[in-house]
């Protein structure tokens, strides 16, 4: 897989925490957004000192799968225990996810030109 293909699977996760903050009706918590996303920044930075062992493991098929079913499952938790708290931090892990993913993009343009 690719920064295309992990970007689409980040894409539905995302559609799949937004769409239950709307189920729920429930506002955006921004310090469960930060959460979120600092989280995210953390796990790329010790993912990304181990980037081989963490590719190896992520361009299985399984693991892919269960990971976004594993999205869903916490999203639908988080429509029920709670959703501005849970459903913020998950929003706020993928759109920094995607922004991580984007500023590798454009340095792989970068270094292609």
């Amino acid at each position: 897989m690719g920064l295309t293909s992990d970007g689409i699977l980040a894409v539905v996760a995302l559609g799949a925490f937004a769409g239950g903050l709307a189920v729920a009706g429930t506002p955006l918590s921004v310090s469960f957004l930060a959460i979120g996303g600092l989280g995210t920044l953390a796990f790329e930075a010790v993912a990304f000192s181990h980037s081989e062992t963490v590719r190896h493991y992520w361009e299985r098929p399984a693991v892919q799968a269960v990971s976004l079913a594993g999205a869903f499952a916490i999203a639908g938790v988080g429509v029920i225990v709670a959703p501005s708290r849970l459903l913020s931090a998950g929003i706020g892990a993928l759109g920094a996810y995607l922004v991580v993913l984007a500023v590798v993009a454009s340095a792989r343009l970068e270094l292609n030109n």
